[in-house]
C-alpha cells in the first residue's frame, strides 16, 4: 500500500478512493473513477493554455487546410465535376474531414514531445489516474479541432459553400466529425507513445493520413478512381465519415453512412485508447 497526498487524489496503484479538503477543511470522498475525470480535465487545461499562449499554433493549424480549399476551388475544381451540384458543396466537407484527420498528429507530436521533454515521467510519478495524460491530451485535441472546424466553416463560406440541409443537420455533421477526430486522437497517441522524438511522430504519422485521406471520397467521387482502388476507398473509415459529413450538410444518404462514421469511430477508440494506456505505462 501507499500513500498520497489527499490534495492530488486516487493512487493509481490501488485505485482507492480519496478525500480532498475543500474550504472549512471538510473530507470529500470521491471515486477513482471522478478523480480520473478531474486529472483528465487538468491536464486538458494544461495543454489549452498552450494555445492561449501562443495562438499561432490554432493559426498555422488552419494554414494547410485553407490551402486546399484555395487550390482544389480555384485550381483543379474547374476539372472536377460532380453529379448534381457544385463542386465547393462536394468538396467542404472533406476539406473538415480530411482537416480533424491532419490535426491529429499534434497528438502524437505533442505527447512524443513530452517524452523527449521527460514531462510524461514526471507525470507518470504522480499519484493520478493512468488514463487522464492521453485522455487530457485527446480533449485539448478536440477543443482545437473545434475550434478549427469553425473557423473552415467560415472559410467554405467565404468561397461559396452553403448548407443544403438545415441547422440541426449542420450540427449532427459537427457532431459526427468530432467523435471521428477523438477517436483518430488515440490512434496517433499510440503513435506519439511509440515514437523517440516529435519529428519522428510527425513522419510516421503522414504515411498513415495520406492512405486515408487522399485515396477517400474527400476530393473526387470514388466512381471516377480504378476499380481495385474503390474497393478500398468505398469502405475505410475517412471516405464513411466524409460520405456521412456530405449527406448531413448538403443531402443524399444519410442514415447508413452516419451509422456506419459512428461504428468505426467508436470501434476505434476501444481498441485504441487501450492500446495507448497500456503504452503510457510502459513509457518511461
Amino acid at each position: 500500500m501507499t500513500t498520497v497526498d489527499p490534495a492530488l487524489g486516487t493512487d493509481s496503484r490501488d485505485g482507492r478512493a480519496a478525500w480532498a479538503p475543500t474550504e472549512g477543511f471538510e473530507k470529500v470522498h470521491r471515486s477513482p473513477a471522478a478523480w480520473a475525470i478531474r486529472d483528465s480535465i487538468t491536464i486538458a487545461w494544461r495543454n489549452l493554455l498552450n494555445i492561449l499562449r501562443v495562438p499561432q499554433l490554432l493559426v498555422f493549424s488552419t494554414i494547410q487546410p485553407v490551402i486546399f480549399v484555395l487550390m482544389f476551388t480555384y485550381v483543379f475544381g474547374g476539372a472536377i465535376s460532380v453529379p448534381g451540384g457544385s463542386y465547393i458543396n462536394f468538396l467542404m466537407p472533406g476539406i473538415f474531414v480530411q482537416t480533424v484527420a491532419f490535426g491529429a498528429t499534434n497528438t502524437a507530436v505533442g505527447l512524443a514531445e513530452d517524452i523527449h521533454k521527460g514531462i510524461i515521467e514526471r507525470f507518470r510519478s504522480l499519484p493520478m489516474a493512468r488514463s487522464a495524460v492521453l485522455a487530457g491530451r485527446t480533449l485539448a485535441d478536440l477543443v482545437r479541432d473545434f475550434l478549427v472546424i469553425i473557423l473552415m466553416v467560415i472559410v467554405g463560406v467565404l468561397v461559396g459553400f452553403r448548407v443544403q440541409t438545415n441547422f440541426w443537420a449542420f450540427l449532427a455533421g459537427i457532431g459526427v466529425l468530432l467523435l471521428f477526430a477523438f477517436a483518430l486522437a488515440w490512434v496517433f497517441a499510440v503513435v506519439g507513445m511509440s515514437s523517440s522524438s516529435a519529428e519522428s511522430a510527425q513522419a510516421a504519422s503522414f504515411p498513415i493520413l495520406a492512405v486515408l485521406v487522399f485515396a477517400s471520397s474527400a476530393f473526387v467521387p470514388v466512381s471516377t478512381m480504378p476499380g481495385w482502388l474503390q474497393v478500398w476507398a468505398n469502405h475505410q473509415p475517412v471516405s464513411i465519415t466524409v460520405n456521412a459529413v456530405r449527406g448531413l450538410m448538403i443531402g443524399g444518404p444519410t442514415a447508413v453512412p452516419v451509422i456506419q462514421s459512428l461504428v468505426w469511430s467508436v470501434g476505434i477508440i476501444a481498441v485504441f485508447a487501450p492500446l495507448a494506456v497500456h503504452r503510457y505505462r510502459k513509457t518511461g
